[in-house]
C-alpha cells in the first residue's frame, strides 16, 4: 500500500539529485538562504554570550566581597533600594520640599567585624607619551582576594608600594607607555612607575590607573592645594566582607543610614516584593519596564523577522521557478506516469526542503564557527568580555527550522504554478500561452492609495507614530505587488535603446515570474535605505539649524576660568599665536570684583568672601514681564499673573526675545580693543570709535539705560546678595556708571553682551584680569599643529578653555555611506542572483545568437545590461516608495513639535522666534549614489564574471 509517506520519500531523492545536478543553481540558493541563518544564530549567540549570569556580574562589580556599600548623593537621609540596587529613592514625600542632596559618610554604615576595602574613583590628567590624557584614578588594593574577578591581570603584577602603579590596557594603549614605564600627574613632581596591566572586563574601553589607597590622589590633592587650584574629590565605596553574608535586613540598615547596597546574598535570593518598602510605594509601576514597551520590542523583532522572510522569499522563489521549469520534461514523464498534481507538488516542495534543511545545517555551523573564532573581535567592538560561550540548542533549532520554512515558502509558488502545466506541454517543452495576473495590479493599486491615505492621516491628524510605520508597509507592499506590472511598462521604454540593452530589458518583461521577485527585493532594501537617508538627512539639518557658533568660522578663542591661572595668560597667548596660522590677535581681559589679590573667577560659586561677582543691571522698563517675580511671592512663576492670551502676546515682545542671536560666550563683560571686532567679523567704523572714545560696545538693548549708560552692579558680599535675591529683592552693591554704544543686531556679537575698552574700566576704577584672547587664522589648523599647542599649554599647569570655531559637524555621514553601500550590496547580490538566473534560463537564446554569428562578447554584455535592468528598476521604485515613510514621520514630528512650541508660548515660556524648525531633506547624494553608481556597478560586476564563450550542448532529444 502506498502512501504519502512513499510518495514523498520519493520526491526527496528526486529533489535531492536535481539538487546534486544543478550544483551552481542549488548552492545560489542555498547561500541565499544560508547567509541569514548565519547572522541570526551569530547574533543569538553572541547576545546570550554576553549576557552574564548573577555569579559572574556580581565578580565583576564586587569580586569576592559580600557588598558594596555607596553614597547615592541624598545628603544622607533615610532611604529605599531594590534588592538589586537599579533604584533608589529617599524615604518620604519630597514632593512639595527641596530633593535631598549632598554626600554622606559611607563608613558608618559598615558592620561591626566586617572587613573593609575602599575603592575611590576619581579623574586627573596623567602626562603620557604624547601629553597629557584625562584619566581615571582608582585607588584600591587590588591585589586583595576580595577584589578578585574585578580587575583581571593582563600583564606584570598589581602595585604593592606608594611608589607603584598599574594601568588598563586601554590606557597602555592610548597613553605610549608599558609596563615598567614612568608615569607622572599634572602638577605632580612624584614619579610612579607601572608595574602591572590589567582590564575591566565590563568596559574595556576605560582609561583607568589603579594605585594603592592615599598613593597618588592625596599626592595630588596637597600639589593642586599648594598650586591654588581645586582639588580632587573623589568617590568612595567600600567593599565589605562579613561573616554569613550581607542579609536584606542589614541592607535595610544601611539604607536608614542614607547608604545603598549591592549585596551578594540579597542578589543571589532576593526577597519577595511584599518584603521589599521601595515596592510598597505608590509609585511603585514606575520601577521596571512596561509590558508596552516588551511588546513594542517585539514587534519590532516580529517585523525584522518577516521583512527577511519576505526579502529571502522574493529572491529564491525565481530559483526554485527557474528549476523547476529545467526539470519540466521529468516532471512531465511523472505526470504521464500516473502521477497528478500532488506529486509534483511535492517534488517542487521537496527542493525547497531539501535546500532548506541543508541550508539550515551549513548556517548554523558557520554561525557557530564564526561566532566562536570571531569573540575576541565582538568582545573588543562591544566593549565588554562574554561571560561565556552560550550554546542554547533549542533557540538555534528554532533558527534551523526558519531556514527550512524559508526554503518551502520559497519553492511553494513555483511547486503550485508547475503542478497546473499540462502533460503535453511539459513533454514537448513548450510554454504555452501565458495570462498575466490581472488581480494582483489591482490590489495593488488599491493597498497602495489606502497606505498613502493612512500615512497621511498619521502625519497631520494623529500622534501616533505607528500609524504612519503601518501606512508606510501598506504601500510599500502595495508596490511589491505593482511589480509585475510596472515591470511591464518599463518594458515600453526598449524601443528608445541600443541592441544589448533592448535585449536584456525584453527578457526581464517577457520573464516576470523571475524579474518582478528580483526587483521587488530590490526595491524593499533601496526603500528601507532611503527611508531612513531622508529622515536621518532632515534631522541632520534640523540639529545643525540649531547649532549656535561661539566664533566665526575658523577663529579661535582661549580663556582661562582657573583660579590663579591669570599669570600665565600672556604665556598662553603667545602660544596660541605660534602653533597656529593666526592673523589677528585680540587680547581680552574680564573685570575682577572685589579684593586685588583674589583670583577666582567672577566669584560664581565661590566660598571666598573677597571675590565678588558683577551683574549687568537691567532697567525695569526692559524687563520681561514674564520673567520678573512678585517681590510678596518670589518662588511662584512669574507667567502665572497673565492670561494665556498676554502670554502668547508678551512672548512676542523685544524684550522676551534673545537679542543676542545665540551663541555662548563665557563672559558677560569682555574687556578689549577694536581688535576684538576684527576677529569678530564685525565692520562698523562707529563701533570701532565709540571703543576708541572709552565707550563700552552694548550688544543687548535691554542693558541701554537711555540712549548712553550702561550700569554694572559689583557684589562684594555674596551671602547677602544671595539672601536679598531669594526674597526677591536686589543685591546690595555699589553701582558704576559707563558710556555706551548701542550695537543694533546683536546676533553678530556670538553672545557677547558687552565689550568694554580698557580705558572704561580704568576710569571707573574697576580692576581687570588677563582672560585670554581671540584669534582670526588664515585657515583651519591642522591635527599635528593642534598636537603640538595642547603639549604647550600642558607644560603651564592651567587648564586653559581652548575653543576652534569648526561649525557644525554632522554624525549623520558615516551612517549616511554606509547605508548606502549596504543598500548597495544588496542591489547588486539581488540583481546578480536575477542575472544568473537569467542566464540559466536563456541558454537556449544565447546559443541561437552564437549561432547567427554574433560575436562572443555578446554574451558579456547581454549579461551585464540583464544585471543593470534588474537593478535599475528595483531602485527607480524603490526610491520613490521609501519618501512616503521618512516624509509622513517628519510631518508628523513637525506637527508635535509646534503642538509643544503653541502650549509653552500659551504658558509664557520660551519666544516666538523659538519656533521649532523641522525640514524636509532629499539626501542627493545618496539617491545618486544608489541611482547612478550600484546599477552601474552591477552591471559591470555581472559583465566581469560572466564567460564570453558558453559550452557546447547536445540536441535536445524529441
Amino acid at each position: 500500500m502506498r502512501t504519502w509517506y512513499h510518495s514523498w520519500r520519493a520526491a526527496i531523492r528526486i529533489a535531492r539529485r536535481d539538487a546534486l545536478r544543478a550544483k551552481g543553481r542549488s548552492s545560489l540558493v542555498l547561500a541565499m538562504i544560508a547567509l541569514p541563518i548565519v547572522g541570526v544564530s551569530a547574533a543569538d549567540l553572541t547576545f546570550r554570550s554576553s549576557q552574564l549570569s548573577p555569579e559572574q556580574q556580581l565578580a565583576r562589580d564586587i569580586g569576592q566581597a559580600d557588598a558594596r556599600l555607596t553614597d547615592p548623593l541624598m545628603g544622607g537621609v533615610p532611604l529605599l533600594q531594590s534588592p538589586g540596587n537599579e533604584y533608589s529613592s529617599p524615604e518620604g514625600d519630597y514632593e512639595n520640599k527641596p530633593y535631598p542632596d549632598g554626600s554622606t559618610d559611607v563608613a558608618k554604615a559598615v558592620p561591626q567585624d566586617a572587613r573593609t576595602l575602599s575603592d575611590s574613583l576619581e579623574r586627573a590628567k596623567l602626562r603620557t607619551e604624547h601629553g597629557l590624557l584625562n584619566t581615571e584614578i582608582r585607588e584600591l588594593k587590588a591585589a586583595d582576594s576580595m577584589v578578585k574577578g574585578m580587575m583581571p591581570l593582563t600583564g606584570g603584577r598589581f602595585p604593592q608600594k606608594d611608589h607603584e602603579v598599574a594601568a588598563t590596557d586601554y590606557f597602555l594603549e592610548n597613553s605610549g607607555l608599558k609596563v615598567g614605564s614612568k608615569l607622572t600627574a599634572r602638577n605632580l613632581d612624584r614619579e610612579y612607575t607601572i608595574v602591572g596591566s590589567y582590564e575591566l572586563p565590563g568596559s574595556l574601553k576605560t582609561d583607568q590607573v589603579n594605585a594603592l589607597p592615599g598613593a597618588l590622589l592625596a599626592p595630588l590633592d596637597k600639589a593642586l592645594d599648594k598650586a591654588g587650584l581645586r582639588p580632587t574629590h573623589p568617590d568612595t565605596s567600600y567593599l565589605v566582607e562579613v561573616e554569613g553574608g550581607f542579609t536584606w535586613n542589614m541592607v535595610k540598615e544601611a539604607n536608614a543610614k542614607g547608604v545603598t547596597v549591592d549585596s551578594r546574598a540579597v542578589i543571589m535570593n532576593p526577597p519577595a516584593d511584599s518584603e521589599v518598602p521601595l515596592f510598597q510605594k505608590e509609585d511603585a509601576q514606575n520601577y521596571g519596564l512596561s509590558p508596552a514597551a516588551d511588546n513594542a520590542t517585539l514587534a519590532v523583532i516580529g517585523t525584522v523577522v518577516l521583512l527577511a522572510l519576505l526579502e529571502i522569499c522574493l529572491l529564491a522563489g525565481p530559483a526554485f521557478a527557474v528549476g523547476a521549469r529545467r526539470s519540466r520534461r521529468q516532471l512531465g514523464l511523472v505526470g504521464a506516469n500516473g502521477g497528478d498534481r500532488r506529486h509534483i507538488r511535492a517534488i517542487v516542495l521537496a527542493g525547497g526542503l531539501v535546500i532548506g534543511i541543508a541550508a539550515a545545517v551549513v548556517g548554523t555551523l558557520l554561525g557557530l564557527l564564526l561566532t566562536y573564532a570571531l569573540r575576541p573581535v565582538l568582545e573588543d567592538l562591544v566593549g565588554e568580555r562574554f561571560g561565556h560561550f552560550d550554546v542554547r540548542p533549542l533557540e538555534l533549532g528554532a533558527i534551523a527550522l526558519l531556514a527550512v520554512v524559508t526554503g518551502l515558502l520559497a519553492a511553494l509558488v513555483p511547486a503550485i504554478s508547475t503542478s497546473r502545466q499540462p502533460v503535453l506541454a511539459s513533454l514537448t517543452g513548450r510554454l504555452g500561452v501565458r495570462k498575466s495576473n490581472r488581480v494582483l495590479p489591482v490590489l495593488g493599486l488599491i493597498a497602495v492609495a489606502l497606505g498613502v491615505a493612512i500615512a497621511l492621516y498619521g502625519s497631520l491628524m494623529s500622534d501616533q507614530f505607528l500609524i504612519v510605520a503601518g501606512g508606510s508597509a501598506l504601500a510599500e507592499l502595495g508596490v511589491v505587488a505593482l511589480t509585475p506590472a510596472l515591470v511591464g511598462l518599463f518594458g515600453r521604454l526598449g524601443r528608445f535603446l541600443p541592441l544589448a540593452p533592448r535585449l536584456a530589458l525584453r527578457d526581464a518583461v517577457r520573464n516576470r515570474g523571475r524579474t518582478a521577485p528580483a526587483v521587488a527585493a530590490v526595491l524593499a532594501a533601496v526603500a528601507g535605505t532611503v527611508a531612513v537617508a531622508t529622515f536621518a538627512a532632515s534631522d541632520d539639518a534640523e540639529i545643525r539649524s540649531y547649532y549656535e557658533a561661539r566664533l566665526p568660522h575658523g577663529a579661535v578663542a582661549l580663556g582661562v576660568d582657573e583660579a590663579g591661572g591669570a599669570r600665565e595668560v600672556p604665556g598662553l597667548r603667545s602660544a596660541v599665536e605660534k602653533a597656529f596660522p593666526v592673523g589677528v590677535r585680540a587680547d581680552v581681559d574680564r573685570l575682577l570684583v572685589g579684593d586685588p589679590g583674589c583670583t577666582t573667577y567672577d566669584g560664581y560659586g565661590s566660598d571666598n568672601p573677597e571675590c565678588g561677582r558683577y551683574e549687568l543691571i537691567t532697567p525695569r522698563a526692559n524687563e520681561c514681564p514674564l520673567w520678573v517675580s512678585d517681590p510678596k511671592n518670589p518662588e511662584a512663576d512669574p507667567a502665572d499673573r497673565f492670561s494665556k492670551a498676554e502670554r502668547r502676546k508678551l512672548t512676542e515682545d523685544w524684550r522676551c526675545k534673545n537679542t543676542l542671536g545665540g551663541g555662548y560666550a563665557p563672559l558677560d563683560v569682555v574687556v578689549g580693543d577694536a581688535k576684538v571686532l576684527k576677529v569678530l567679523g564685525i565692520e562698523d567704523a562707529g563701533a570701532e570709535k565709540a571703543l576708541a572714545d572709552g565707550k563700552a560696545l552694548v550688544f543687548d538693548k535691554r542693558y541701554a539705560h537711555g540712549e548712553d549708560k550702561l550700569r554694572i552692579r559689583m557684589v562684594t558680599d555674596l551671602k547677602a546678595a544671595d539672601k536679598a535675591q531669594s526674597k526677591g529683592g536686589t543685591a546690595p552693591g555699589e553701582v558704576k556708571s559707563f558710556a555706551m554704544h548701542r550695537m543694533e543686531g546683536g546676533g553678530q556679537s556670538y553672545g557677547v553682551p558687552v565689550i568694554m575698552p580698557p580705558d572704561a574700566a580704568e576710569a571707573a576704577e574697576v580692576n581687570t584680569l588677563p582672560y585670554g584672547a581671540y584669534y582670526s587664522t588664515d585657515r583651519m589648523p591642522s591635527s599635528e599643529e593642534r598636537q603640538r599647542l595642547d603639549s604647550e599649554l600642558s607644560k603651564t599647569g592651567v587648564q586653559a578653555d581652548l575653543h576652534i570655531e569648526e561649525g557644525y559637524q554632522s554624525s549623520n555621514n558615516v551612517m549616511m555611506l554606509a547605508l548606502a553601500v549596504f543598500a548597495g550590496l544588496i542591489t547588486i547580490g539581488a540583481a546578480g542572483i536575477a542575472t544568473g538566473l537569467s542566464q540559466a534560463d536563456a541558454e537556449a537564446d544565447l546559443k541561437t545568437l552564437a549561432a547567427v554569428g554574433a560575436p562572443p562578447r555578446v554574451r558579456r554584455t547581454l549579461s551585464g545590461f540583464q544585471c543593470g535592468v534588474v537593478a535599475t528598476m528595483g531602485v527607480v521604485l524603490g526610491s520613490a516608495a521609501g519618501m512616503l515613510p521618512s516624509v509622513g514621520l517628519r510631518l508628523s514630528e513637525r506637527r508635535s513639535e509646534m503642538q509643544w512650541f503653541e502650549d509653552a508660548l500659551a504658558q509664557g515660556h520660551g519666544s516666538i522666534d523659538d519656533k521649532p524648525f523641522v525640514p524636509i531633506v532629499v539626501p542627493w547624494t545618496t539617491l545618486a549614489l544608489l541611482l547612478v553608481a550600484v546599477p552601474l556597478g552591477a552591471a559591470l560586476l555581472a559583465a566581469l564574471v560572466t564567460r564570453s564563450r558558453g559550452a557546447l550542448a547536445r540536441r535536445a532529444a524529441s
